[in-house]
């Protein structure tokens, strides 16, 4: 007998959606949304109006909505198929449409699970993200990602979505041992991808303005933050310099000194990497022509500089939208100085 009249095996069924096969069982067991037949009385299979109940599962999950409440959804779409005789066990396997073209954003919050990560009170698109990541479902991630930033745009999509799911996963891995490490290491992937294409779709042509420096303290990896910050410059069409993890001191002080920056940002995360004799350093190399010399103004963030009032010359902004704000300003606050001598001159 063909498959498409006894309806195919719980392997075939999770190699189509990009899925587990445990993870098809465990929605049967947990959520009742099993094959409406089992062939041989024992073995599930699965018939189109299975597989596209299935489909609704995915797509639902993805996008952050409850387990349960997303079963309850997927049973109806099943319920109309065999109502319309669609799902009639003659009838082909239907196509299932990839999670990453169906998956769709849901602004609402709520308590629902994020694929066992601690993630508390937060946006559904956030809930929907972690799940994608412990599966490490890459396809879904990009899309809910891609979805994020044009729905709220960059500040948001990163406050609210990307950052609470990458400090889940970093608690969850803390506390699993080496656990959830390559959920990280993914997830961290993607978002620096989603936020290296939307600095390049924000950036404009080259600027003679002089740049901000984003740079990593030396010894310090964490580039994401910096990374959003780039992107939130670029889309403000502010030119930047990006200098990644680890910056040694040498190259960073070279690289104030050959680039006459308006700004320096100087990422930390934590308390051991926060080295402040680099940052005063920093706020006080001047540049430019004699008689006209210059400083760039420091921003320090990250948590790693807490507990210690700014030196002049330094701010220290409490997130990635207060950094855009000094930053904006900053740039305001030359075009108005440029523009001062033509005034005067009429």
């Amino acid at each position: 007998m063909h498959d498409t009249v006894r309806g195919i095996t719980t392997g075939a069924v999770a190699r189509r959606l990009g899925v587990s096969p445990t993870t098809v069982r465990s929605w049967d067991r947990r959520y009742g949304i099993g094959p409406a037949a089992r062939g041989d009385g024992r073995h599930r299979r699965w018939s189109p109006a299975d597989v596209a109940m299935l489909e609704e599962m995915c797509r639902l999950t993805a996008s952050g909505v409850p387990p349960a409440e997303a079963a309850r959804a997927a049973r109806e779409v099943r319920a109309s198929m065999e109502g319309d005789g669609a799902g009639a066990p003659v009838v082909p396997v239907v196509p299932v449409v990839p999670v990453a073209e169906a998956a769709e954003p849901v602004t609402a919050r709520g308590p629902a699970g994020g694929g066992g990560l601690p993630l508390g009170n937060v946006r559904r698109e956030c809930r929907g993200l972690a799940r994608a990541a412990v599966r490490l479902d890459g396809p879904a991630m990009e899309t809910l990602l891609r979805a994020a930033l044009a729905e709220h745009g960059l500040v948001t999509a990163w406050e609210e979505i990307m950052a609470p799911t990458l400090h889940a996963v970093g608690r969850k891995w803390e506390s699993s041992g080496d656990r959830y490490v390559e959920v990280e290491h993914l997830l961290s992937w993607h978002i620096s991808t989603a936020l290296r294409q939307a600095a390049v779709t924000g950036s404009a042509s080259a600027s003679p303005a002089p740049p901000v420096l984003l740079a990593c303290v030396p010894s310090e990896q964490h580039t994401l933050p910096l990374e959003a910050l780039a992107a939130g410059l670029a889309e403000r069409s502010l030119p930047t310099r990006m200098f990644g993890a680890a910056v040694p001191a040498e190259a960073l002080d070279a690289a104030v000194r050959r680039s006459g920056p308006a700004a320096v940002v100087l990422w930390s995360q934590a308390r051991s990497t926060a080295n402040h004799a680099l940052a005063r350093h920093v706020a006080g190399t001047a540049f430019g022509v004699h008689g006209a010399r210059t400083a760039a103004l420091v921003l320090l963030a990250g948590p790693g500089w807490l507990g210690r009032t700014p030196a002049p010359g330094m701010v220290r902004p409490a997130g990635l939208r207060e950094a855009l704000g000094v930053v904006s300003r900053l740039y305001g606050e030359r075009a108005e100085e440029a523009e001062a001598p033509e005034r005067g001159g009429d």
